[in-house]
């Protein structure tokens, strides 16, 4: 005879720390606060909180956060692109020390080590660039001390790395909540037509939910009818697919 239980179990938790070895690292991460005469600018908590809103909003068939989602996806993974063609070009540097000089890695005697509270996938993904900086941040400033490359040269690619963190982080803060749901948007109704004229029309295979990005949640329809599990799922049959409208602007 079988034995019965009732299982209650609870939500799986796990604890992630982050460590940055240097000032530049950290500087990206903190952002900068905005005061009379200086713009503010985003910092990785800030670009977070942006990830999590979308999440959020994708699941719930916003067609505009999965547009943007894509958009993000695709300039973190050009940055990490960019970001790895950086460090082969410090790795053609580095082949130049002597082999009878054997040199450490460069660490920080104190490093800082922050939690992670993070509920995206594109969240982990900037943090993963975040390292990657800061990782080829320690190798340049090592290159630079011992005579490998010059004062220009470290700039250069300190100044290099750093931009495409704060073109992420600026592509995010551009971000603002549409409001709507593809059911909206067939129906063209008031909050789809306000929509359209702030943010234009999303592509039509975004608006049908056939292109989403790797990383979209899936959609929980409000009438529980249906559920899009992930990218390129189709629609469910019994709901309708929208059609774009016939007007609206550039995003």
């Amino acid at each position: 005879m079988a034995d019965h239980y009732q299982l209650n179990l609870g939500s799986l938790r796990s604890s992630i720390t982050l460590t940055l070895h240097t000032h530049h690292a950290a500087r990206l991460w903190q952002g900068r606060s905005g005061r009379d005469g200086v713009h503010p600018i985003l910092g990785m908590p800030g670009y977070i909180a942006v990830t999590n809103l979308l999440k959020q909003a994708s699941g719930q068939d916003d067609p505009y956060a999965d547009w943007f989602i894509l958009q993000l996806e695709e300039k973190l993974l050009q940055a990490r692109a960019e970001m790895l063609t950086l460090t082969q070009q410090v790795s053609q540097v580095e082949r130049a020390l002597p082999t009878q000089v054997d040199v450490g890695d460069n660490l920080n005697i104190h490093p800082v080590t922050l939690p992670l509270f993070i509920g995206s996938q594109l969240g982990f993904l900037a943090i993963y660039l975040l390292t990657d900086y800061d990782t080829l941040i320690r190798r340049v400033l090592l290159a630079h001390h011992t005579a490998l490359i010059g004062r220009v040269n470290m700039e250069t690619w300190i100044d290099g790395g750093a931009h495409l963190l704060r073109s992420l982080f600026g592509l995010a803060q551009r971000y603002r909540l549409a409001g709507v749901s593809r059911d909206d948007m067939a129906a063209n109704n008031a909050r789809a037509r306000e929509a359209i004229d702030r943010f234009g029309i999303p592509p039509q295979d975004i608006l049908e939910g056939a292109r989403r990005s790797q990383f979209a949640p899936p959609i929980i329809r409000s009438n529980a009818q249906s559920e899009i599990e992930g990218p390129n799922a189709p629609e469910a049959e019994d709901q309708p697919t929208p059609d774009a409208p016939s007007d609206g602007g550039d995003a």
